[in-house]
């Protein structure tokens, strides 16, 4: 078998650590054994399409506004995908969608300007992929959390309106506590570089024979630019968000705490 490449057999045992989380997911009661199927099953249907996509993307004689609609289409996917994590949050899809297609033109922008990459239909979609990928995990983290603490700490949030505080005041301490929560696992990703795990970029420009030295320096510059952005798109959902929050006479509306949480 050549290198980089796995037979069906080989994909179908990989799955073994996943019926040990479902295991696991089934004894604590943890509810999550339906959705780590669904994510397997997704994952596989999702990845064959994309990959067939790929080979005409990658083609240089495909024109390259493919590579850039495909694009645009990552940053409405991940703001539906916020939108469907915090529905009760009001605007929030409006706001997901600003957020991330910011911080996609200022990170491509970084990327390409920086001449880490050159721009063709090998690089733009991958890139767009870190960047938005990374920021989407934070935002969806922050608006289920500003969701469900906002919801929960609703008594808390109207004493302090009542003392004659704006909405955004009152509800400042949440905001933090929930941007922290988001924006913390990319900080500790980035802590751990080298050290506990080697990030993808980097193993596959060694991979593909350039000088380690080279694959870090290109791989330390895309984890500032995907830092950057998870931090910038997270707190503009976040701040934006619970702006939307309160009526112009500063009333909190009403937020349906999660089922998740219970």
């Amino acid at each position: 078998m050549d290198e980089g490449t796995i037979t069906v057999a080989g994909l179908v045992l990989s799955l073994s650590l996943v019926v040990v989380a479902i295991g696991i997911s089934l004894r604590e009661h943890l509810r999550l054994e339906r959705d780590m199927v669904v994510a397997v099953v997704r994952a596989l249907v999702q990845l064959l399409i994309v990959g067939a996509a790929l080979e005409l993307i990658v083609k240089p004689s495909t024109p390259l506004i493919w590579s850039w609609l495909w694009v645009a289409g990552i940053v409405l996917f991940s703001a539906v995908t916020v939108r469907r994590r915090a529905p009760q949050l009001p605007g929030v899809f409006g706001i997901a969608l600003t957020a991330n297609a910011t911080t996609a033109i200022v990170g491509l922008g970084l990327t390409f300007g920086l001449g880490i990459f050159a721009v063709n239909g090998r690089t733009v979609v991958p890139v767009a992929g870190m960047v938005v990928g990374n920021s989407l995990k934070s935002c969806v983290v922050v608006v289920q959390m500003l969701a469900s603490l906002i919801a929960d700490r609703r008594p808390d949030i109207e004493a302090r309106l009542a003392l004659g505080l704006r909405g955004t005041d009152a509800a400042r301490p949440i905001v933090r506590h929930s941007l922290r929560l988001a924006i913390n696992p990319q900080i500790e990703n980035m802590k751990a570089l080298g050290i506990v795990f080697l990030p993808g970029a980097m193993t596959g420009l060694i991979l593909a024979g350039v000088k380690p030295v080279d694959a870090v320096l290109v791989q330390l510059a895309l984890m500032y630019i995907i830092l950057g952005a998870v931090v910038v798109t997270t707190a503009m959902t976040a701040l934006v968000g619970t702006q939307r929050l309160f009526t112009s006479d500063e009333r909190l509306v009403t937020l349906v705490r999660s089922r998740e949480d219970e």
